[in-house]
C-alpha cells in the first residue's frame, strides 16, 4: 500500500463536522479548531485562503483546497479582511472579542453564513485522525493544498453541497462517506497533477527510484534493511539512491524507515494483548529492549509510558 493509500484508508469521517456556509460581502472567517485536516470546497463564487505559510490562494466555483492543521487560516471574500467570527476548538463560534455568535451565523440544520441566498456558498470540514502512522502521513502534507475544479472532477461537491442540509434517516454516515470521497479525489488529484518535487512523500510515490524503495520499506518495514541493499534491489547505486530519496521525500532512506518502523510501533503498542517485545519484532528491532532504547531516544518516553499516556484505539 503506497502513502497516499494509507493515508486515505485512515481519517474516515465520523460525525465529521460539516456545514454549508452562505455568504454576501463582506466577510471574513478564521478556522482555529485545530483539527489536523480541513476541506473548504466553493460550490459557487469565491474566497481568498490564507494561511500563516505559503502564499494566499485564491478558490473559484469548483476549487478545493485542504489545509493541514493545526494552525489556523482565514477565509475570506478578500485578502487582508479583519475575521468577523472566529470557529474555535469543539466548534465553538464567536467573534473576535469573545462573544458567542453561534445562533447570529446559524441559518438552519448545517447552514452557516450571515446571508441564506449569499453569492458566495462554500462546503466546509474537519477531520479527526487517530493514529501516529496516521498523523505522520497528514505531517507529510503542504500547509495547503490547493486543487482547481477542472483538476479534481468529481460530481462529489454538489451532491455533498445537496446533502448537507437534508434531515434523513442515517444522515450524518451518509455525509461521512460523501465527506470521505470527496476528500479521496482532492489528494488524488492533486498527487496527479502536482510536480514530484512540490508533493514530498506523495509525488516521490510515483518516481521510478523512489517509489519503489518506499513501497519496499512499508511492505516489509521489519527486514533488515541497509542503503546497500536497498540500492540493490531498485538497481541504482547507494549515493544515487541517498540523493534522490532525500530530495522528494525529505530524509534520507534510513532515517525515514526509523521513524516510519516508530510510528508503526506507537500504534502497534496501543492495541490491547500486545507485548513490547512482539511489536519489537514486528517492526525491525532486535528486541524489545532495542525499541525502547530507540522509542525512548526519539520520543521521550518509552513504550511502557507510552501506553500509559496514549488513550486506546
Amino acid at each position: 500500500m503506497d502513502a497516499l493509500a494509507r493515508l486515505l484508508d485512515a481519517p474516515r469521517g465520523r460525525d465529521a463536522y460539516l456545514l454549508r456556509a452562505s455568504l454576501t460581502p463582506p466577510w471574513s472567517v478564521r478556522l482555529a479548531d485545530e483539527s489536523p485536516l480541513g476541506l473548504i470546497a466553493v460550490v459557487r463564487g469565491s474566497a481568498w485562503v490564507e494561511g500563516d505559510e505559503g502564499a494566499p490562494l485564491e478558490l473559484t466555483a469548483g476549487d478545493v483546497a485542504v489545509a493541514r492543521g493545526p494552525a489556523p487560516v482565514v477565509v475570506s471574500h478578500e485578502l487582508g479582511a479583519r475575521p468577523d467570527v472566529v470557529i474555535l476548538p469543539g466548534m465553538r463560534v464567536e467573534s473576535p472579542d469573545g462573544r458567542d455568535v453561534d445562533d447570529e451565523w446559524s441559518l438552519g440544520l448545517r447552514a452557516w453564513g450571515n446571508d441564506l441566498d449569499g453569492p458566495t456558498v462554500m462546503l466546509m470540514g474537519c477531520y479527526q485522525v487517530r493514529g501516529e502512522v496516521t498523523q505522520r502521513l497528514v505531517g507529510a502534507l503542504p500547509p495547503v493544498i490547493h486543487v482547481r475544479g477542472v483538476d479534481v472532477d468529481t460530481p462529489f461537491i454538489s451532491i455533498l453541497a445537496d446533502e448537507i442540509v437534508r434531515d434523513a434517516p442515517a444522515q450524518s454516515a451518509v455525509l461521512d462517506r460523501l465527506f470521505d470521497v470527496l476528500l479521496v479525489a482532492v489528494l488524488r488529484a492533486w498527487v496527479t497533477h502536482e510536480a514530484p518535487e512540490r508533493a514530498g512523500l506523495y509525488g516521490a510515490q510515483s518516481d521510478p527510484i523512489v517509489g519503489h524503495a518506499l513501497r519496499l520499506l512499508h511492505d516489509d518495514p521489519a527486514y533488515p534493511w541497509t542503503i546497500a541493499e536497498l540500492a540493490a534491489r531498485v538497481r541504482v547505486s547507494r549515493a544515487a539512491l541517498a540523493k534522490r530519496f532525500s530530495k522528494l521525500v525529505g530524509e534520507p532512506p534510513m532515517t525515514y524507515l526509523s521513524g516510519w518502523r516508530l510510528a508503526l510501533a506507537a500504534d502497534r503498542l496501543l492495541q490491547p494483548g500486545v507485548t513490547i517485545e512482539a511489536v519489537a519484532h514486528e517492526v525491525g528491532y532486535s528486541s524489545g529492549f532495542a525499541l525502547s532504547t530507540a522509542f525512548k531516544r526519539e520520543r521521550g518516553v518509552n513504550p511502557k509510558e507510552h501506553r500509559a499516556r496514549s488513550p486506546a484505539p
